[in-house]
């Protein structure tokens, strides 16, 4: 009876550690996922004082949503309009945001507080979309809006880095010297929209801000301006600003070099055949302080020297272009006589030297025909073609048909302009003197050059 009592005892026990496993390991299996991902953005529960509230005299708003929070970036995203001397101080802290305000309130003035897509849920980034708090410190809220596009003036396109600026009681030097009264973004579509204000009169402009400091302080930066002041009522018209830099930035190195002790160069066919439609280019590595033509000859294959060539240096005085009317197909040889240049510091190239080349042939370019529709003559209407940003060719359009039989192959941007001064390029704009800039647009579809092939496409102004 012993043996048997002890049999059962461990039997009990086998089953009992038996069963605990299973289990154990059931629990392993059956560990939750998390579920479906959240993608549902902040609730707003609660705003002390409440949303749209008058007579405001505080300096604190609280707001209270469902879920913890973030406040992405504050000093880029959230906006106060009017705009403060100082910027309200926000905090957020896990399902609440306090913005305390430091400047003294203007009386009888709607404010708006716009956090645009700062406000985010900890967990999944769900953005709280486009909100704005409003509040007043008189009786009502100002409803009144102006609307609006920037465009940039030289292309056509849109920059939703740019900012709208709108001034009340303001001189034309006031967007110089003093931040605005309302911001408002662009969207993706380089549209505006000033909200809660009051009826009057406005001067409305356009800039890219770079440097924060929310005022027309360069003549480098982009900048818009409307020709007159608007006056903002229940039924105003959108305003549309054109904005261009009227001075290109200057650019600057800090790194320093130390200088070659040797002049040397580097010319366009060094490692490819020379271009119909381009000057062959000589580049030294410093500027030249006199050269002497007479010392570079152009000859055939069988080194006759070849007439017809003409030589030109650059304004920094570092690229010797040679010009002629190229043969296609044609081997030549280029001969720089040692004594042929002279640096600033009085060094010459190292040897003579005989450089042979041969040019394109017309297989190597794309003809291009372009058909146009809608041509308006009294707009002056030019076609420049892109390569990047440089113009590679231009034309005014006066007719129907354009042709051109040594196009290079790639890719190029096609940008109407309206040349209201007629000089085939595009010009900036002037505050000073109150000069809008010309103004122009790109095409949706960019025109692909195929070498040796027809190249066509029709284009409706």
């Amino acid at each position: 009876m012993r043996i048997s009592n002890l049999l059962c005892v461990l039997a009990a026990f086998l089953f009992l550690v038996t069963t605990v496993s299973m289990l154990t390991g059931c629990a392993q299996i059956g560990t939750p996922t998390g579920g479906p991902r959240d993608s549902i953005p902040p609730v707003l529960i609660a705003a002390v004082p409440q949303q749209y509230s008058t007579n405001f005299t505080g300096n604190k708003i609280t707001l209270s949503f469902d879920e913890y929070i973030v406040v992405d970036d504050v000093q880029k995203n959230v906006v106060l309009s009017p705009y403060p001397k100082s910027n309200p101080q926000v905090d957020f802290k896990l399902r609440t945001v306090t913005v305390k305000l430091k400047d003294t309130l203007a009386p009888n003035t709607t404010y708006a507080i716009d956090f645009g897509n700062a406000i985010k849920d900890n967990n999944e980034g769900n953005v709280f979309r486009n909100f704005t708090y409003v509040f007043s410190t008189g009786d009502t809220i100002d409803s009144l809006t102006l609307s609006g596009e920037v465009i940039l003036a030289e292309t056509g396109k849109k920059d939703s880095t740019i900012i709208a600026m709108l001034y009340r009681n303001a001189h034309d030097t006031t967007v110089q010297i003093r931040k605005p009264d309302y911001i408002a973004r662009l969207n993706g579509d380089g549209r505006f929209t000033f909200r809660n204000l009051s009826a009057g009169s406005y001067k409305v402009y356009a800039l890219k801000d770079e440097d924060g400091r929310k005022m027309y302080n360069s003549k480098t930066k982009i900048f818009a301006f409307a020709d007159t002041d608007i006056l903002v009522s229940d039924s105003t018209a959108p305003v549309t600003l054109y904005a261009y830099a009227e001075e290109k930035v200057k650019a600057t190195t800090t790194q320093r070099t130390l200088p070659e002790k040797k002049l040397r160069y580097t010319t366009t066919v060094s490692d490819a055949p020379q271009s119909l439609l381009r000057g062959l280019d000589i580049t030294f590595n410093r500027p030249l302080k006199q050269y002497d033509a007479s010392k570079i000859i152009l000859t055939d294959s069988a080194f006759n020297p070849v007439a017809g060539t003409a030589f030109s240096l650059d304004s920094n005085s570092k690229i010797l272009t040679l010009s002629r009317k190229w043969s296609e197909g044609t081997a030549y040889n280029l001969i720089i006589d040692k004594a042929a240049v002279t640096d600033t510091l009085g060094e010459q190239i190292f040897k003579t030297d005989t450089i042979a080349f041969k040019t394109k042939t017309a297989e190597d370019y794309g003809t291009v025909l372009l058909r146009f529709t809608n041509i308006d003559t009294a707009k002056h209407q030019v076609l420049l073609l892109m390569r990047g940003d440089e113009v590679y060719t231009s034309f005014s359009i006066t007719g129907p048909n354009w042709s051109d039989k040594y196009m290079e192959p790639g890719e190029y941007e096609l940008r109407v302009l309206y040349d209201d001064n007629r000089n085939g390029k595009w010009d900036t704009g002037s505050y000073e003197n109150k000069r809008q800039p010309e103004k122009a647009i790109t095409l949706d579809k960019k025109l692909t050059i195929r070498s040796n092939w027809e190249n066509e496409r029709d284009i409706e102004l």
